[in-house]
């Protein structure tokens, strides 16, 4: 916000939390972008791209010139990302908001902006809310809306200074003490937004994919990974002199994931894993030698570094993800998902062997030719096919487990190489690829035709294939009929045996929750499944 209102330049983005800030040139949301309908400007001959443009002038202009100052009391009352407390519901049904007929949602977003224009900052609207609620715990209530409104306040941050000068100190990291590899780090985008969001808030989004919503979400197979990460950074900003080297704290660390459980978003409450201080004090990571920080990586991945000897160095952390995938229980993958994945990565020693200056004959045809092969598998696998949802839940949760294991590689000052994350994993080439396995294809005849590619596969299965559970490999009449034996005998043991709950918090769906002010016009109609 802070560098949009310095460039004078509007926001794009998803998220509809921008509607509440001050932006000078506005805010245009993703979705309002007629991408694939390229304007001409006549007189100067230049492209652009229709789209829309929130104004927050305008839109308080259409609420009686309502104060600017007003919106984030606004945004905390309708419920956001910092505050969801019950007691606003007490505000909401004593308040006597002006009704509207088009449904509960709408009623509530334009009682709340109709009542709040009428007051001239929000130290008034604010002492009006609290005398609506319970005189015991007032002052509570008052401080948490306090506290959540300074969140949508202009940031003193000055980040142009990293684009004009190539430096930046983040003043949330140097109160949090944070070393200064870490500092440079996140300001240079070396670290992911996951990282920094663990560090200050001690909250992390886990962002749901296309899976089975009837199974445990797919970041769930990956949770053991983020707590080594959460131990990393644990030991970021405490005290060297209150910790002896060899000692852990007392009582770990605890953090919010924000994840989806079963249709809800929900919160759950994961502890850090403790690690010895050090084998793992943050502000020395980058000190410790390649072999330290490679076995930190490989404990986390659950794998041995010998089984990697053979595999090109830029599929090693793939293939080490790929065997930490295949230990977890989580996991319900079958040979022909593993043969697809590896195969998938193919793709880009194949890429490297075909782009060669001077690379001809056999070796260079092959390549091409079993490229040329995946292109049409690629191709091939429609969109508009109907998905297998396992098989989608199956590769959603290896995908999570190689963005895990790629944020602690980071983390750790990559002791392995990161992959091409472009030419690594295409989700139609392994769907289509599953496909053929499944019909009648081996994967020994698709790589008939490039030896090179045969032999690198060959590495790969060898890797992964002491790491997977031994019903992988048995023929498939044998393997149904063991899991047909596992499900009966579950099914008595649940006659017995009471199901419990994990230990979350509602958190409620707020994915857009500001999407109703961007409507064109308050007055128009708007579908009910968007009100309710």
């Amino acid at each position: 916000m802070t560098l949009a209102n310095h460039w004078n330049c509007p926001v794009l983005s998803s998220d509809s939390d921008f509607c509440i800030f001050d932006l000078k040139s506005g805010f245009c949301p993703l979705s309002s972008f007629q991408w694939r309908n390229l304007n001409i400007v006549k007189t100067t001959q230049d492209y652009y791209i229709p789209a829309k443009c929130f104004s927050l002038d305008a839109f308080c202009h259409y609420f009686s010139n309502m104060n600017k100052a007003l919106l984030p009391l606004f945004a905390v009352l309708c419920g956001n990302d910092h505050v969801n407390l019950p007691i606003i519901e007490t505000f909401i049904s004593k308040a006597r908001l002006p009704l509207s007929s088009k449904g509960r949602r709408y009623q509530r977003v334009v009682g709340l902006l109709n009542w709040l224009s009428h007051f001239d900052d929000p130290t008034e609207a604010l002492d009006h809310v609290l005398k609506h609620l319970p005189k015991k715990g007032r002052e509570d209530v008052k401080e948490l809306l306090c506290c959540s409104m300074e969140e949508y306040q202009p940031s003193q941050v000055k980040l142009q200074d990293f684009f004009h000068c190539g430096t930046y100190v983040c003043p949330d990291a140097l109160n949090l003490g944070l070393p200064e590899w870490v500092q440079v780090a996140l300001a240079k985008g070396q670290l992911p937004p996951f990282i920094s969001d663990a560090l200050v808030l001690h909250r992390t989004f886990l962002h749901t994919q296309v899976e089975n919503m009837q199974r445990p979400n797919a970041h769930r197979i990956a949770q053991p990974i983020r707590q080594v990460i959460y131990g990393l950074l644990l030991n970021a900003s405490s005290n060297p002199e209150d910790i002896s080297q060899n000692t852990v704290p007392s009582q770990p660390l605890a953090f919010n994931e924000v994840e989806r459980v079963d249709k809800n978003i929900k919160i759950s409450v994961v502890y850090a894993k403790q690690l010895l201080k050090d084998h793992s004090d943050l502000s020395k990571l980058t000190e410790l030698p390649l072999a330290r920080r490679q076995m930190l990586l490989f404990e986390a991945l659950k794998v041995k570094q010998v089984v990697l000897e053979s595999i090109p160095p830029l599929l090693q952390l793939p293939i080490a993800v790929t065997c930490y995938w295949l230990q977890s229980t989580e996991a319900k993958a079958k040979l022909h998902h593993l043969q697809a994945l590896l195969l998938g990565m193919l793709m880009e020693p194949l890429h490297a062997v075909i782009n060669c200056p001077g690379e001809e004959g056999p070796r260079a045809g092959g390549a091409k030719t079993l490229s040329e092969e995946f292109q049409r598998v690629k191709t091939a696998t429609r969109p508009g096919a109907r998905l297998d949802l396992d098989t989608a839940h199956i590769f959603c949760q290896w995908q999570c487990c190689l963005q895990m294991g790629l944020y602690l590689n980071q983390l750790l000052s990559t002791p392995l190489p990161e992959p091409d994350l472009t030419q690594l994993y295409s989700g139609s080439l392994v769907h289509g690829l599953c496909q053929q396995l499944l019909a009648s294809t081996s994967a020994e005849s698709l790589l008939n035709m490039c030896p090179e590619a045969k032999q690198l596969y060959e590495h790969l299965f060898n890797a992964t294939r002491s790491y997977a559970p031994a019903e992988l490999f048995l023929p498939k009449t044998q393997s149904n009929s063991k899991k047909r034996r596992q499900k009966k005998k579950a099914g008595s043991q649940s006659k017995s045996q009471v199901v419990t709950t994990s230990n979350t918090r509602h958190w409620g769906d707020r994915s857009n929750r500001f999407g109703l002010l961007m409507v064109e016009s308050l007055e128009e109609p708007v579908e009910t499944s968007e009100l309710e």
